[in-house]
């Protein structure tokens, strides 16, 4: 397959963003017991597209997108040696483009744009049993780091 054009993500885009946030929580429900029932929505995708602290990407093939992510800069925990980190979210990848390095070019490109706002940290999380995407994040250099738990008393 050829090469992904990687981009800048605008408002005139939120139609087919709002659509992957929608993919992406189909995708993450049989993962997580504790998501409202739908309608629910994860993200702000325009305050993330106007942010300063933000990049929202998309990427290409043959002018269809396929893929999306983006990287927040946030304030790191003051004990931390890092004073602020990137984070990731809203990767989605469509089905037919799975396993063609659509994610890694995303993510390279939210790598690079860290290092380019002096940030030194990208994090991201993961559930813990979505395999797939735990190795897909592995194959560019993601390594597990923590283990968050929960239950419910209720």
């Amino acid at each position: 397959m050829g090469q992904f054009t990687v981009r800048t993500a605008t408002l005139a885009d939120l139609r087919i963003l709002k659509n992957f946030e929608q993919e992406i929580i189909g995708a993450e429900r049989p993962f997580d017991e504790t998501l409202e029932r739908d309608p629910i929505s994860y993200y702000d995708l325009q305050e993330l597209i106007l942010a300063d602290t933000a990049l929202v990407l998309l990427a290409e093939f043959n002018s269809r997108v396929v893929g999306s992510g983006y990287g927040l800069i946030r304030d790191a925990k003051p004990y931390l040696d890092h004073k602020k980190f990137t984070y990731l979210g809203f990767m989605y990848t469509d089905a037919e483009y799975r396993g063609k390095g659509v994610n890694k070019a995303i993510v390279e490109a939210l790598l690079e744009w860290s290092k380019s706002k002096g940030i030194t940290e990208v994090r991201l999380t993961v559930y813990n049993d979505n395999a797939p995407a735990i190795r897909a994040y592995q194959k560019v250099g993601f390594k597990k780091h923590i283990v968050e738990m929960r239950v419910n008393v209720g």
